[in-house]
């Protein structure tokens, strides 16, 4: 058995400060006892396994939404779907007409389409239209009207 001086000092991952490790964690642990250092690393972790696995909170999201709005046997009552997109529709009218799994995936679609369109648009150059507006005349002539 390994004794608490057998463990090798280690410098933190996130302060560098070196440490000697827990005796019980051995080599998994990778930070200080700081809680400060231990907040950091697991923030940083998280980020990439989100990175690593983009789809698993959509894919998640998606099927509780269509799990949640399937009915029951005991109910086949309409429910109307609460939307996070304001686009104006009735949605009770519009579930009548189609089933409502399939206005779920379509209202899906749509969010990732507008934030597709949202993350390019912030990509591009914006304009200033003030030093626009003061490059125009103040009354432009049109040759047809006098």
């Amino acid at each position: 058995m390994h004794k608490a001086n057998d463990y090798k000092k280690r410098p933190c991952r996130i302060c560098r400060r070196w440490f000697t490790p827990n005796p019980r964690l051995k080599d998994r642990q990778k930070t200080c006892g700081n809680t400060k250092c231990k907040r950091e690393w697991h923030k940083k972790k998280c980020a990439e396994w989100n990175k690593k696995n983009p789809d698993y909170f959509k894919t998640n999201y998606l099927q509780d939404k269509l799990n949640a709005a399937s009915p029951s046997e005991t109910s086949s009552k309409i429910l109307p779907v609460k939307s996070r997109l304001k686009s104006g529709l009735p949605l009770l009218f519009v579930q009548e007409v189609i089933d409502i799994q399939h206005l779920i995936i379509i209202e899906y679609l749509a969010q990732l389409l507008f934030k597709r369109f949202q993350d390019v648009l912030r990509g591009q150059d914006t304009v200033n239209t003030e030093e626009i507006r003061q490059q125009l005349p103040k009354r432009i002539s049109r040759c047809d009207r006098h």
